[in-house]
């Protein structure tokens, strides 16, 4: 009976594990219009939006925790007023100055979220941190390649430089140093993660 009860809530907490990724990743995400897809492969117009950022120093993924952090307490209330602000997806991480070797690593970085569509500069309240920006994003078109799974250096170097040779591929004019996504609580089972690399692109 005992063993029987440890297999039911096993099940039970395998089956939240799967759902919560998913669940917690139903918010809103950037506008944009899907201009041309090939596979994996995007290029996408994205609307204007908003970001709060924060540039943050270290390893890749202990800057992309540190900037979640201080990001996170921000539209968590510690703001000026005092505010909630609803949470998006994705998080997003660019580094400062790409390395020839694979275009993602360095130990500098902006880390953002995007702002939810309902706020303006003029409603957005102002940071209680000075380390976050809130900076106005022009509409502008971006070429990106989409995967699930797991996203070490090792892995977002290697889409990095499938985005690149597709971008090549297609005569595609790309500038700048890769934009990293990540749709998905880090307690989403890697099948079901949503991880993206893109490059902004005159096309």
């Amino acid at each position: 009976m005992l063993i029987g009860l440890t297999g039911l809530v096993v099940l039970v907490l395998a089956g939240a594990a799967i759902a919560a990724g998913p669940i917690m990743s139903r918010v809103e995400h950037p506008r944009y219009d899907v201009v041309k897809r090939d596979g994996e492969f995007e290029i996408r117009a994205y609307a204007p939006m908003i970001i709060a950022q924060a540039d943050v120093q270290g390893a890749r993924k202990a800057a992309i925790e540190e900037g979640f952090r201080i990001i996170g307490g921000y539209i968590f209330g510690a703001n000026q007023a005092k505010a909630k602000i609803a949470m998006t997806a994705p998080v997003q991480q660019q580094a400062a100055v790409a390395t020839p070797a694979d275009g993602v690593a360095g130990d500098r970085w902006s880390v953002s979220f995007v702002m939810p569509s309902s706020w303006s500069l003029d409603t957005l309240p102002p940071p209680a941190d000075s380390r976050i920006k809130l900076t106005p994003m022009p509409a502008q078109r971006m070429v990106a390649i989409t995967f699930s799974g797991s996203y070490s250096d090792g892995i977002l170097a290697e889409k990095t430089r499938e985005l690149r040779d597709y971008a090549q591929r297609n005569g595609l004019a790309v500038t700048g140093t890769p934009l990293l996504a990540f749709y998905n609580p880090p307690w989403t089972l890697p099948m079901l993660r949503r991880n993206e690399v893109m490059l902004a692109c005159r096309c």
